[in-house]
């Protein structure tokens, strides 16, 4: 529950509404990482260059944190919301309309960096109203539908899409329905108290000196550190499904645009949203860190078996959908980490700090391993996905080593 000031105590709804209005935030991503990756190599485009456009999604996600006072200082969360959701749908409009060839490359590339923007103060919105709104008992809870509304939401913007760009005739069909669909995310915000601008009367300068300062006091705790060596290290960035996802890759297993479409659409939307929820009772016991290593562990074990069995479109199958639901098992473990390192205060601000930082190897591993597969194949290239993953483990394991923790102060009497 929450207090009205005018109509006394409100109750909040379920969770599952952050889960929906989270969906615009994961399908403008699955639209560049699968649709359009997947149509670079068909209509003339090469491997590094469907791994350039995903790229240029990412980096508004990288960087993210330097406007994110923006949000905080300025429109309300519901308003900051239906702008982004607004920027977001015209954006996936004019992705799905401008055809994609050699010709377009640089046009899509401004339009997919635009979209990216307007995702990321989407995300402002509905982490902001989260940090807000959800009680601390529940946080757990919303955090899982949380992070299924994201990879879910990729699966519609990503399969959905695909499938509607190779079986309607014009581009800008596919693109109004998603933007229909995109839009009508929006209709459960009445569901929810709006949330005022923070720090109103502060100027933005001062706003943006208070996030950097609360930002450097957690990294200087050791949870907050870890964490922070946890973004940068290649473990369970779940980048391989964007390289596996383009048609030349997939024709190595026999695969075509439906099962391209199947495993990283509805299907593989449904396993991811479950390995979030299961990763997330599974961090009950083992914690967010722990978690976060033995799942990207797993994650390098399903990349090895995919390389290693027959290239068969079953096992195509079979592979993306281990891949996906290990992805969401990451997720889920690293945002568990994350909320116990930022503890309380200006906490949306605080998450999209780390969140722009784990966007890091996204980039870079979306870009390596797509040079890997041009050089040694498909099979080299899940190879090394699970070679560097492994590697950042090591990373992991050797700080927290190095860096032990500090026994606990004595409670201070009351």
């Amino acid at each position: 529950m929450t207090a009205d000031p005018a109509r006394g105590p409100r109750r909040l709804p379920h969770p599952f509404v952050y889960g929906i209005l989270y969906v615009p935030f994961g399908s403008t991503s699955g639209f560049v990482g699968v649709a359009l990756a997947f149509l670079a190599t068909a209509r003339g485009l090469s491997v590094e260059q469907g791994a350039e456009l995903i790229a240029t999604f990412m980096f508004p996600q990288v960087w993210k944190i330097l406007w994110s006072p923006v949000a905080d200082t300025t429109l309300s969360r519901r308003r900051w919301y239906l702008l982004a959701v607004l920027g977001c749908a015209v954006g996936t409009f004019a992705m799905a309309a401008v055809p994609l060839g050699p010709a377009t490359f640089r046009l899509m590339q401004a339009i997919i960096l635009l979209t990216s923007v307007a995702q990321s103060f989407l995300g402002f919105a509905v982490e902001a109203l989260m940090a807000h709104l959800v009680p601390l008992d529940d946080q757990g809870r919303a955090s899982g539908w949380f992070q299924a509304g994201n990879l879910g939401g990729n699966g519609i913007g990503g399969g959905l899409g695909l499938w509607l760009l190779t079986k309607l005739p014009a581009g800008w069909e596919a693109g109004l329905i998603l933007a229909v669909l995109v839009l009508g995310c929006a209709a459960l915000l009445p569901l929810l108290p709006d949330v005022p601008a923070e720090a109103r009367g502060a100027s933005l300068g001062a706003a943006i000196g208070k996030v950097w300062r609360e930002i450097w006091r957690v990294l200087s705790a050791r949870e907050g550190a870890l964490c922070a060596v946890l973004c940068f290290v290649p473990v369970g960035t779940g980048t391989a499904s964007g390289v596996l996802a383009q048609s030349e890759v997939a024709a190595h297993w026999g695969a075509g645009s439906d099962e391209v479409a199947l495993v990283q659409g509805f299907l593989g939307g449904i396993v991811s949203m479950l390995g979030c929820l299961a990763g997330g009772y599974a961090c009950i016991r083992l914690g967010g860190r722990a978690g976060y290593i033995v799942f990207g562990g797993l994650m390098a074990v399903v990349a090895v078996a995919m390389a290693c069995l027959p290239a068969t479109p079953l096992i195509y199958l079979a592979g993306n959908l281990a891949y996906t639901f290990t992805t969401g098992l990451c997720y889920a473990a690293f945002s568990a980490f994350v909320f116990k390192a930022i503890g309380a205060g200006v906490a949306a601000t605080k998450y999209n700090g780390y969140a722009s930082l784990s966007n890091i190897p996204i980039g870079y591993m979306g870009l390596l391993l797509a040079a890997v597969e041009t050089w040694l194949g498909p099979r080299g290239m899940l190879c090394a996905d699970a070679a560097l993953g492994v590697a950042g483990i090591l990373v992991i394991a050797v700080v927290a080593r190095l860096w032990p923790a500090r026994p606990a102060a004595a409670p201070v009497p009351a």
